[in-house]
């Protein structure tokens, strides 16, 4: 296997010199420390006021706590996926690993944070319908745009060059993000059980006081514990395909010093 350049996009050819490593050597930082102790006390304070703190809401009742992790949820993964989609233009015109790391990193994310939306969703709908799941065009809309991501992560798992796999995906992934509109007009083009469109389509315009606030509270909590994941996961991408690179060079090298061993042999005899 071999990996681009991050700096070139040119792949190294098979036998080649190891170069030294460019990227992060660890997954944590000064940066990610400060992330993880915002996030941490962030979410401490979510859980406060969105379960105990805040008042039932006049029409949806306790319900609407469901709402304050619903909205970050679905708010984030469409943003990763935008990312994805960006990063993915940005590899098929650079053609550097940095970007295609990048946007599978996002695509990860955003597929982990679909799933804890639909999951919440599910809940609410079962005390708000009396079921988990309905066929109805908004909810449709997002098993789809779900199997879309889950598609593109299995892409990636399947063997082949790294060039033509950040091809492959980068395709994937610029096509897949035309379903976030489609999937968030749902609600207006057709029909459906679904809540109505709102402010940015999650936030409720009749909200006020504290609910509002612990509202847009939850959307920058779970912005920051996105910003925090996606660079241990990135990190954590870029040093796998290092030590994958080191265990190919070591390979390579381990062959051809069991192909000189029996001609130096014969040439002794």
């Amino acid at each position: 296997m071999t990996v681009d350049n991050p700096t070139t996009g040119a792949g190294r050819p098979p036998g080649a010199a190891s170069e030294p490593p460019t990227g992060p050597p660890t997954t944590g930082s000064t940066a990610t420390r400060v992330l993880g102790v915002i996030t941490l006390v962030g979410i401490a304070a979510l859980v406060l006021l969105g379960v105990f703190l805040t008042p039932a809401d006049a029409e949806l009742g306790d319900t609407i706590r469901i709402l304050y992790m619903h909205v970050p949820t679905v708010s984030t993964a469409y943003l990763a996926f935008v990312i994805t989609a960006i990063a993915s233009v940005m590899y098929l015109w650079k053609r550097t690993e940095f970007w295609d790391l990048f946007a599978a990193s996002s695509a990860e994310l955003g597929v982990l944070f679909f799933a804890l939306t639909i999951l919440n969703g599910m809940l609410w709908g079962k005390i708000t319908w009396g079921v988990f799941w309905r066929w109805e065009p908004r909810l449709t809309t997002t098993a789809v745009l779900m199997l879309t991501y889950v598609g593109y992560l299995a892409v990636r798992q399947i063997p082949n060059d790294t060039r033509t796999r950040g091809t492959i995906s980068a395709v994937i992934g610029i096509m897949a993000v035309v379903n976030i509109p489609i999937t968030h007009k749902a609600v207006d083009w057709w029909r459906g059980l679904h809540q109505e469109k709102t402010i940015f389509g999650t936030v409720d315009p009749d909200m006020k006081g504290l609910q509002l606030f612990t509202a847009y509270l939850g959307l920058t909590v779970f912005l920051v514990l996105f910003a925090w994941l996606l660079i241990h996961r990135f990190r954590v991408a870029w040093l796998a395909e290092r030590a994958a690179d080191v265990g190919v060079d070591a390979a390579i090298a381990e062959r051809r010093a069991e192909r000189a061993v029996p001609s130096s042999a014969g040439g002794a005899s």
